[in-house]
């Protein structure tokens, strides 16, 4: 009786380096702390050149394109929440550099509190204390929104890859 086995080839170095390198850029993305988009992209065009057929090429201009898809609209979906909800620019930048900071004073969680209390107090400064939370929330909304995108986009970029690698 004949045995039906598929044998799946071995998994390269590249391919597990790549995919490493893949999993440390979604933590980014989720913990913006790596350029998780960038990471990502450069480890499917390492990838791509190392396998070097059309179908890698292929495999890396389909995911290019979802993560600069992707990086387009995670500014413009959460800047026009923002201008709805008139949260200006001056109140995220606030944010940012408290964040900056945060990150240094306490390492990684530092940062979301650093932004929360940074666009807080610009929010508090300009429109007093009754109007500064719901800016806050909504600067907080605009960020997750802009996160999510960023992570859907590198998950169809993966995805790619993935099928990419079954197929060389």
């Amino acid at each position: 009786m004949p045995a039906c086995v598929w044998e799946a080839d071995p998994v390269t170095v590249t391919e597990l380096l790549a995919a490493v390198a893949i999993a440390v850029g979604i933590a980014g993305i989720i913990v913006p702390v790596l350029p998780g988009t960038i990471l990502v992209l450069g480890a499917i065009l390492v990838w791509a050149l190392e396998i070097g057929t059309a179908t890698a090429w292929l495999v890396f201009a389909f995911a290019t394109t979802f993560l600069v898809l992707g990086t387009i609209v995670k500014y413009l979906v959460p800047g026009r929440q923002l201008k709805a909800s008139g949260v200006p620019n001056r109140t995220l930048l606030a944010g940012a550099l408290l964040a900056f900071v945060g990150f240094f004073v306490v390492p990684v969680v530092g940062m979301f509190i650093g932004f929360v209390v940074g666009v807080y107090a610009a929010e508090r400064a300009r429109v007093g204390a009754a109007g500064a939370w719901p800016s806050t929330k909504a600067a907080l909304r605009a960020v997750g929104v802009s996160i999510l995108v960023e992570l859907v986009a590198a998950f169809l970029a993966v995805a790619t890859w993935v099928v990419g690698v079954v197929l060389t």
